[in-house]
């Protein structure tokens, strides 16, 4: 069953991991997420594990870096602006050792081709859902908190409703070759969603709110299932197999 429930109000991508993300008009959806998206991450030369990647999670200062592109163009930052304001090239050791002393450890930037991702290569949310945890916190919040790729204004009310959504296929546009995405899980939110991107002050709050209100689950996580251009104002539909009582 094909259902329209919403559209693309937001695009967000993040080329360095865990740094302030950048707000766009359009993108390219490729088999490993939006291009560009979280190619780059710091890496703990200290850390042997599967997950050496170092996020706001353990420096919450790293959403006020900005990644910029400074006379070239393509999808990938070559200078990234720190909270005081000083411009220092991505890959250069003056970054290294910026970010290395505000974690307290030395980091390595690297660049993995398909991403550096925690669960999956896009994550979506609908703006309703970030509205009923701000409503919950006693807060506005700024929908950057949680990472998101792709915001979706729906054209139901409620909150928390992309959990129906699991199992479904989402597409952006019209045409029977738009872009789609397979909903395979549901965002089990972390510490992230406490920082503000802005000051980088934590407001834990927030992640309570979402415990409480929905397991600690707010949004969700996709494959790729058709690459194409998605865009802000595109109609989003939601595929869903029809299940009887005897199913």
């Amino acid at each position: 069953m094909l259902t329209e429930i919403g559209h693309v109000e937001a695009i967000y991508r993040y080329p360095v991991k865990s740094m302030a993300g950048e707000r766009l008009e359009s993108a390219e959806l490729g088999w490993h997420g939006l291009q560009g998206d979280r190619r780059l991450a710091f890496r703990r030369t200290d850390d042997r594990s599967g997950m050496p990647w170092l996020t706001a999670s353990k420096v919450p200062e790293l959403v006020l870096f900005t990644p910029l592109q400074r006379g070239t163009d393509g999808d990938f930052p070559t200078h990234v602006r720190t909270p005081d304001g000083k411009e220092m090239s991505v890959f250069g050791e003056d970054l290294a050792a910026e970010v290395g002393r505000r974690y307290g450890g030395p980091v390595q930037m690297m660049h993995l081709r398909n991403g550096i991702f925690d669960e999956a290569s896009l994550s979506v949310i609908a703006s309703n859902t970030v509205r009923e945890i701000g409503r919950l916190s006693g807060s506005v919040l700024d929908i950057r908190r949680f990472r998101p790729n792709v915001v979706i204004r729906l054209q139901q009310c409620g909150a928390f409703l992309e959990d129906k959504w699991l199992g479904g296929v989402l597409s952006f546009g019209e045409a029977d070759t738009s872009p789609a995405i397979a909903v395979t899980m549901r965002d089990e939110r972390c510490s992230m969603v406490n920082i503000d991107p802005e000051s980088a002050k934590l407001t834990p709050e927030v992640m309570k709110a979402v415990v409480r209100a929905n397991q600690n689950n707010a949004g969700i996580y996709a494959s790729v299932s058709r690459v194409g251009r998605i865009a802000v104002g595109q109609i989003v539909r939601l595929y869903a197999e029809h299940k009887t009582a005897n199913a």
